[in-house]
């Protein structure tokens, strides 16, 4: 079997990442998430939280888009920008190396092009991600609700201006699953089942 990636773009307090990373433990290969936060600092020359602060919080479109290029885009600040361009080649780097899974930032985009892709969209009903802000993250049930509210609308944005269209967008996905129904572990372990079959992996 050719190399393969897996894209993992996920609903904030969704246990996207976790699973993404389990994911990646199952299959046996790398998982690439927090490497283009550093990636970025790094080829930018600015710190990582800037990074993490900026990476996602693209100014709200006035209206829902259809599917653009990026070179189309212009909501986003300079610094998004340089930030979006340089995960986007770190990207297309790490695959042509070898199989891995790659966590958001529009990843399903920039690799849309990979013929060996499996794209993923993970989501939870909205109790099950404001118990996780609580017990998980320790925040009161306000600050929860607040974080949810504001983090879905800075997700949208930076989805919809990078590119054209929302990250659960089913028309790009190829498994849209809801992680409360089985949890963190079970999910993963469906998955990789999915993996294997898509990719003909023993």
């Amino acid at each position: 079997m050719d190399r393969f990636v897996i894209t993992v773009n996920r609903q904030f307090a969704s246990h996207g990442r976790e699973i993404a990373k389990r994911l990646s433990e199952i299959l046996g290969v790398p998982c690439y998430d927090g490497e283009m936060i550093q990636e970025a600092a790094e080829e930018l020359s600015i710190p990582e939280d800037v990074v993490e602060r900026e990476e996602e919080t693209a100014v709200r479109q006035p209206q829902p888009a259809t599917r653009i290029p990026f070179a189309m885009a212009r909501n986003s600040s300079s610094t998004q920008d340089e930030i979006f361009e340089v995960q986007s080649e770190f990207m297309k780097r790490v695959v042509k190396k070898g199989s891995c899974v790659v966590v958001g930032r529009c990843s399903d985009y920039i690799l849309s092009e990979e013929e060996n892709a499996l794209h993923i969209y993970i989501f939870a009903e909205y109790k099950a991600r404001l118990q996780y802000c609580m017990e998980v993250l320790g925040r009161t049930e306000e600050d929860s609700r607040k974080a949810l509210r504001e983090i879905d609308e800075m997700r949208d944005s930076y989805s919809l201006e990078y590119s054209g269209y929302l990250a659960e967008d089913k028309e790009y996905k190829d498994i849209l699953i809801d992680s409360n129904t089985m949890g963190v572990e079970a999910t993963a372990q469906y998955l990789a089942v999915a993996a294997r079959m898509k990719f003909g992996l023993s």
